[in-house]
């Protein structure tokens, strides 16, 4: 009972503070740079500038926030998980609402650092979420959705949604806000890559004489099964077991921690898995 207070606290400052950065960072880099980040933030800002624009009416950046992220709510609520949605919708809430009150406030006017920085923040902001149990809603909803069904990284395929963005922007807006919105979008993938790893894979190839031990501590750790080979050593010339497994890279600190507890003298490999093929054990979102 404590332990999941005591979770719901931190999931809940996590996505407190990821939304007052997200809303900061758009009413600073992306509006000084005229930029459109990507998913529903961007079709968001996208349709704001259309409506000023085309019929002189500045409609709140919450309005159309709430309105568009309906659709990919009812997923996360249908297929990913009650609690994980409810936080998200928190979030959505709340960078709705920041973005409405916070002033817009110039820091600087160089488009190329606005993009590369703006991205960065974007980036650790929706890692932020995601690594707390939420997300910022829209894109990241069928994002997950299809990682989970799939057991796939599949947020390379969002780019495609954010390609339409751009590209309706560029025509509508000028071709150089949507190009430096592509430095933007890259910088802010890159980040959420480097912090948010679980639908990536890590093979793990450890030489251990005490493989069962070894399983048995992964399996702990990870609830991912094992494989022990039967080698041999080429300078002692003696029998070497090899224990092969696939785990989520964001486990493998306390996998590799686990296997020293077993065996202090095992010799540890660790390769990033380009793709994997058949069944592999994804913990579901609650």
């Amino acid at each position: 009972m404590k332990n999941d207070l005591r979770k719901n606290i931190m999931t809940l400052a996590a996505v407190t503070i990821a939304a007052f950065l997200m809303a900061l960072n758009t009413k600073t880099f992306v509006n000084t740079g005229g930029l459109y980040p990507g998913g529903i933030t961007g079709l968001t800002i996208l349709l704001q500038r259309v409506f000023r624009m085309t019929f002189g009416l500045t409609v709140p950046f919450s309005v159309i926030n709430i309105i568009l992220n309906l659709g990919p709510a009812y997923i996360g609520f249908r297929y990913i998980g009650k609690r994980f949605t409810a936080y998200s919708c928190i979030m959505i809430l709340l960078n709705s609402f920041f973005t409405d009150l916070i002033p817009d406030h110039v820091i600087t006017q160089d488009v190329l650092l606005i993009a590369i920085f703006g991205g960065i923040i974007n980036g650790f902001s929706i890692s932020l979420c995601l690594n707390a149990g939420a997300t910022s809603g829209g894109t990241d909803f069928i994002s997950i959705f299809i990682s989970e069904r799939y057991n796939m990284d599949s947020f390379n395929i969002i780019l495609g949604f954010n390609a339409v963005i751009i590209g309706i922007a560029g025509l509508l807006f000028g071709w150089d806000k949507a190009l430096y919105s592509i430095i933007f979008q890259y910088a802010s993938t890159s980040i959420l890559h480097l912090l948010y790893k679980k639908f990536q894979q890590s093979t793990f190839f450890i030489v251990t004489n005490k493989p069962k031990e070894v399983c048995q501590e992964i399996y702990k750790v990870s609830k991912h099964g094992a494989t022990i080979l039967e080698g041999e050593g080429s300078y002692e010339q003696c029998e070497r077991n090899v224990v092969y497994s696939v785990v989520s890279t964001a486990q493998t600190k306390k996998v590799i921690h686990a296997i020293k507890t077993a065996d202090p003298t095992a010799f540890i490999n660790e390769v990033k898995t380009q793709k994997l093929s058949g069944r592999f054990y994804l913990p579901k979102e609650k």
